[in-house]
């Protein structure tokens, strides 16, 4: 029997009431691996700052990576473990940087991954945050070139076979937005930003990659939320980066790559869960064409955006909640009509078969 294989899908800096803080949708992905045999699902789910989870049949994958993936023109590949190659922000003050090379020391030391020499850009990259008029955050870099030169030279010399990246982002966001964050409410102000990072890297090298962000500390907030207080624990948001792309897959290309037996493809997906007001990204209409493939949608976690499945033709298993979600994946995957554990069953519907005057139906 062919493993089980299913998507977690929070998109990034839509303000995803679960998983649009600091790694708060991690209980959702270890609930959902324990019921299928393969989960796919992005840096957004699994990175907690300096919280992270060891989830062996998950695989971290970019967004970009991931609706490549989606599309059928890439596949992913699984490792054993990725030579990750270290890139730091001109813009970042020293200090800031050796805390970071210090946390890059202590995840060799005590995990035992393999870092690669690090590289600082040879032009600060100048993030610049906003956020949409539908309050979705997004961002740009003032030096996309200098990103990508550093990149190479990681790809080239150093042998990285993943890159973590670690860019200086503004202290001085919207003070409001900020605080709504802090408080568990709101939409993240920088992840946006961090998606168009990570984004570049991946469409321009084809490897997997994750962001970090540098700020200095923030002051002490006594009304701190639970689902952001992982951002508060150190300096550094960076060990769960360097563990999601200690064994993230190889992205391998459909055209040009000999097919090995681990490798998964798109037609190889049985179940996408996504919120349920969330349903318009490029990865889930394109699973969405996959008649195999079961899309589930969440009512509870809502976010910013308003986009059902139902106006874009997308067939649904609706749930309220991820409970409800992870128990739909186990039923399934035993091979059970989720109806069936329901007492409203309905009488099956005759179907009319229309014929014409002289043709014959084969």
């Amino acid at each position: 029997m062919r493993p089980y294989t299913a998507i977690l899908i929070v998109p990034t800096g839509v303000g995803a009431a679960i998983g649009g803080y600091a790694g708060d949708a991690l209980p959702v992905a270890k609930a959902a691996s324990q019921v299928c045999d393969r989960l796919i699902t992005h840096p957004n789910v699994l990175n907690g700052a300096s919280l992270y989870w060891n989830l062996p049949n998950t695989f971290y994958v970019e967004g970009y990576g991931l609706d490549k993936f989606a599309a059928g023109c890439w596949g992913l590949r699984p490792v054993h473990q990725n030579r990750i190659g270290l890139l730091f922000d001109q813009g970042i003050e020293p200090e800031l940087r050796l805390r970071h090379l210090q946390a890059t020391d202590a995840a060799r030391a005590t995990l035992g991954l393999s870092i690669t020499d690090y590289v600082i850009s040879d032009a600060p990259l100048n993030v610049e945050l906003r956020t949409s008029a539908s309050g979705a955050s997004w961002g740009t870099i003032g030096n996309p070139d200098s990103l990508l030169r550093a990149a190479q030279v990681l790809i080239k010399r150093a042998g990285a076979e993943a890159i973590a990246i670690v860019a200086r982002f503004p202290d001085t966001v919207d003070e409001e937005a900020e605080q709504n964050y802090r408080q568990g409410k709101g939409v993240d102000p920088i992840a946006g930003a961090e998606a168009v990072i990570s984004h570049l890297i991946v469409r321009t090298f084809q490897i997997p990659c994750a962001h970090s962000p540098a700020f200095c500390p923030p002051p002490l907030d006594p009304n701190l939320s639970p689902r952001s207080a992982a951002e508060e624990l150190g300096y550094t948001f960076l060990s769960s980066v360097l563990v999601g792309l200690s064994r993230a897959p190889q992205f391998i290309r459909a055209s040009d790559e000999l097919s090995q037996s681990g490798d998964i493809w798109a037609n190889q997906v049985d179940a996408v869960i996504v919120p349920a007001t969330a349903c318009g990204s490029s990865a889930l209409l394109s699973l969405s064409e996959n008649r195999r493939c079961q899309i589930i949608t969440v009512e509870e976690n809502q976010t910013q955006v308003d986009v059902r499945p139902q106006p874009l033709g997308i067939k649904s298993v609706q749930v309220n909640t991820y409970l409800e979600a992870v128990g739909v994946l186990a039923a399934l995957k035993a091979g059970i009509n989720p109806s069936a554990l329901s007492p409203n069953i309905f009488p099956l519907q005759s179907l009319i078969v229309e014929t014409c005057h002289g043709t014959s139906l084969h």
